[in-house]
């Protein structure tokens, strides 16, 4: 087994100063460095690891407010302080198919919960309110050509170790990797409404990647999804509705690796929920983050990034008690990680 790990704290500055009271003093619509004007722990991370030959195994431990937020409220049946868990079996002779069964992280996204792995400090609205975190169930990859994988999952919805509904999601997944450019496209489609298999739930994700030289990179990122609301009939009681919410956006990003040390990334989205059943606001929001990154030394890394989200509605809290349509904030985050050498 290989042992890896990683501790990942921060300091963020918001410039409207919400409050405890207000919305228990977080940054609006971020995730994992949510929690405004003081020190946190993003999250600290023990990984175990052996490689399918042909059988393997993965479990990521995982602490702090990336694991409160990942794992959500209901944390005990979802596998608290486990964001993986999932045994491999990779035939020698099935031609490179692979596959996984457990908890495992979605396919869907341009970006990971392991801020190490991307490009800026924060997470994407994408990221955050398009996509989920996490499945359970089994998945699989087959390269077809030197260059092309594909995949199909059957889990158990979004962000859910059990489910209520009884009903299963299929995800179909496919990388094109050229020397230049990486294309992914992710689809999700499966019954997500509690206590009823009425009503689906459907996402597109779709991720171009270019990758022209070793020190500049870029992407663009989309996601539709949508919902299906249903009835839902409890002894003569029936309750709910059959709306269907919808919601999308675009991610634009850049990577510019400066020298060995210091890098800048730069990202601009655009994300649209009319119905507000992801954010909870019928809004339309975008946001631009401009990241620097130095490294200490291998392993061991500073970030400092600034970033401005605006609604065209007064989502953003402002102190106590007041909504306003942005928020501008100072980010901090310090990262330090370790695994073994090959």
């Amino acid at each position: 087994m290989d042992l890896s790990g990683l501790i990942d704290g921060y300091y963020s500055y918001n410039a409207n100063r919400p409050s405890n009271l207000a919305n228990g003093q977080i940054n609006d619509l971020y995730n994992f460095n949510d929690k405004t004007d003081q020190f946190n722990l993003a999250e600290a991370r023990l990984t175990l690891n052996h490689d399918p030959d042909p059988v393997g195994a993965h479990v990521d431990l995982l602490f702090g407010r990336a694991n409160d937020l990942v794992n959500g409220p209901a944390s005990a049946s979802n596998g608290r302080y486990l964001e993986q868990a999932f045994l491999s079996l990779k035939p020698p002779k099935a031609k490179g198919l692979e596959l996984d069964f457990g908890k495992f992280v979605t396919s869907a996204g341009a970006e990971v919960i392991e801020s190490k792995d991307n490009w800026n400090y924060s997470r994407s609205l994408l990221f955050a309110w398009a996509i989920p975190y996490f499945h359970f169930g089994l998945r699989s990859s087959m390269p077809v050509s030197k260059t092309d994988t594909i995949g199909v999952q059957v889990v158990n919805g979004w962000n859910n170790v059990t489910t209520n509904n009884g009903g299963v999601t299929i995800g179909l997944t496919n990388a094109l990797v050229k020397p230049k450019y990486t294309w992914n496209l992710n689809v999700y489609s499966g019954p997500s409404n509690a206590n009823t298999q009425k009503g689906y739930r459907n996402l597109i994700d779709t991720t171009l990647l270019l990758t022209p030289n070793a020190k500049f990179n870029a992407y663009l990122n989309y996601d539709y999804g949508q919902n299906r609301d249903a009835l839902t009939t409890i002894g003569t009681t029936t309750t709910g509705d059959t709306n269907l919410n919808h919601w999308q956006g675009i991610a634009v990003a850049a990577h510019e690796q400066m020298t060995g040390t210091q890098a800048l990334a730069g990202r601009f989205e655009y994300f649209n929920d009319p119905q507000g059943y992801q954010t909870g606001t019928a809004q339309e929001v975008k946001e631009f983050t401009g990241t620097y990154e130095y490294k200490w030394a291998e392993g061991m890394f500073t970030r400092i990034e600034y970033r401005r989200d605006w609604s065209d509605k007064n989502f953003f809290h402002k102190g106590d008690s007041n909504m306003v349509d942005a928020q501008s904030t100072v980010t901090a985050g310090f990262v330090a990680f370790f695994g073994p050498k090959r």
